[in-house]
């Protein structure tokens, strides 16, 4: 990916392991994009270093392939501190990821911070839930819930006039 530049547009997905929610984040943003027609950067993350190196779990591929978005090749990492400057905006999937971020973002960190479900009036500061313990109904209700807050950031991206390099 390259560097986030002054008007380029580039967008991070945090979670806690980067298998469940920001891996099915990341696809969903990459698809509202194009819908969209905006040409943007996106990828993800995770606070915690878990899962670093692995897929996404396979019940996030299977929940985001069932929409026709293809997650597989994507590999877990943790986030780093250079990606509060290579990113113009860090989106965690929940309160406790929020603190989590939040607390690593060094002081002069320029990427934008806030929580994937702001992009939804009705949802503003609501966390998405985390469907590692739960069943693939649980991940198709999670991915129901992100794709249309990516959706809606997408939309709001483009009509902003925002664009970007993949």
């Amino acid at each position: 990916m390259q560097g986030a530049g002054h008007n380029t547009l580039s967008i991070l997905f945090v979670c806690l392991g980067n298998i469940c929610r920001s891996p099915m984040a990341e696809g969903a943003f990459r698809a509202a994009a194009m819908r969209n027609e905006l040409n943007c950067s996106a990828d993800s993350a995770g606070t915690a270093s878990y899962h670093i190196g692995s897929p996404p779990d396979p019940r996030a591929i299977a929940a985001a392939s069932a929409y026709g978005v293809d997650i597989a090749g994507q590999t877990a990492r943790q986030l780093e501190r250079d990606d509060f400057f290579r990113y113009t905006h860090i989106f965690a999937m929940d309160e406790a990821n929020l603190v989590g971020i939040r607390a690593k973002a060094p002081r002069d960190g320029t990427a934008k911070i806030a929580m994937l479900n702001d992009a939804l009036e009705e949802r503003v500061r609501k966390s998405i839930a985390d469907p590692y313990y739960g069943d693939e109904e649980l991940f198709a209700k999670v991915w129901e819930e992100i794709a249309a807050a990516a959706e809606a950031l997408a939309a709001r991206f483009a009509s902003e006039g925002l664009s970007a390099r993949l």
